[in-house]
């Protein structure tokens, strides 16, 4: 949701105490269903939206929330309307200050009023035992992304010499603790680690983005496409008591079968390349790969190396 959608949004459920969806699509320009999906949003943001479905349906906000549109300036606004960043990505962002100020204006509270959601709830989008992000900050390259300019960025591909490639940014995405630039390369769109990022520089041609194409949902594409696993289908038998752990270190990677024989399950592992087959190795002898040929061959070729590792 854009700064101006969420203000006129608040200031319709603030100006008439109580309206409809329709109304609010027609005073929007939005579709009823975007409203409604705005609303949602704006009820899991903590404000105190109700919906009333029927016959004597509407929408309507409960007293003890106000927003004072004067008292923001137009960077506050821009930071309210940021979701889903927690304290410490904002302050990678470098908005932690303007970000707090914003919603310290918008906070304040009827007595009587219900406990806020804010002091209620506590994210960190860190993943667990995450070190502090290295390479080019988020706060560094931002002031680049909103001049809307194609970038030269030098990236370091895994395993790779880093090089230089011009792409067209849609903007930034803070997921698993990790920032990443949204960007199409030749029309088509990738998910850059900003860790792999060593140096960039802004071009004075702007930046030629796909029709209809925007961030959110070249995003939500993305990494729906990497958590689904990649096109190499590793199949192999689990022991039944490691089910557990094979699900929290996978995800949705992780296919589970018919039980093979007792105390042991068939089970498909997606994976992007064939030397992400060596995860199965801290099963020891739990897992047992079938097939395809390569990925057998591959498991055989890192457990003998260990062994001549530590063998002596």
């Amino acid at each position: 949701m854009t700064p101006d959608k969420f203000f006129s949004l608040v200031l319709a459920l603030q100006t008439r105490p109580e309206t409809t969806v329709a109304a609010i699509a027609a005073e929007t320009g939005s579709s009823e269903r975007t409203v409604q999906r705005d609303l949602r949003w704006l009820q899991d943001a903590g404000f105190p939206v109700v919906l009333r479905r029927g016959r004597y349906g509407g929408v309507f906000m409960l007293p003890g929330r106000t927003l004072d549109v004067t008292r923001l300036t137009p960077g506050e606004r821009d930071q309210l309307a940021l979701n889903g960043l927690d304290d410490e990505q904002r302050r990678r962002l470098g908005v932690a200050e303007e970000g707090g100020r914003a919603r310290r204006k918008v906070a304040a509270r009827a007595e009587g009023d219900l406990l806020a959601v804010n002091d209620l709830v506590v994210s960190d989008n860190r993943p667990w035992f995450g070190r502090e992000p290295t390479g080019t900050s988020p706060a560094a390259l931002i002031g680049d992304l909103r001049t809307g300019a194609r970038l030269k960025i030098l990236y370091a591909r895994e395993g790779g010499e880093p090089r230089w490639r011009t792409v067209d940014p849609y903007g930034l995405l803070a997921k698993g603790g990790r920032w990443y630039l949204i960007a199409d390369e030749l029309g088509k769109a990738r998910m850059w680690n900003l860790a792999r990022v060593e140096r960039w520089e802004a071009l004075r041609t702007p930046r030629r983005l796909r029709p209809g194409a925007g961030l959110a949902a070249t995003a939500r594409e993305l990494t729906e496409r990497w958590d689904a696993g990649g096109g190499l289908e590793v199949r192999f038998v689990l022991r039944d008591r490691q089910r557990g752990r094979a699900e929290r270190i996978f995800g949705s990677r992780l296919a589970l079968g018919e039980a093979a024989e007792p105390g042991w399950t068939h089970a498909v592992l997606r994976c992007h390349v064939l030397e992400e087959v060596c995860q199965l190795l801290s099963f020891g002898d739990s897992a047992t790969v079938l097939d395809p040929p390569e990925a057998r061959e591959k498991v055989k070729e890192l457990a003998a190396s260990i062994l001549a590792h530590y063998g002596d």
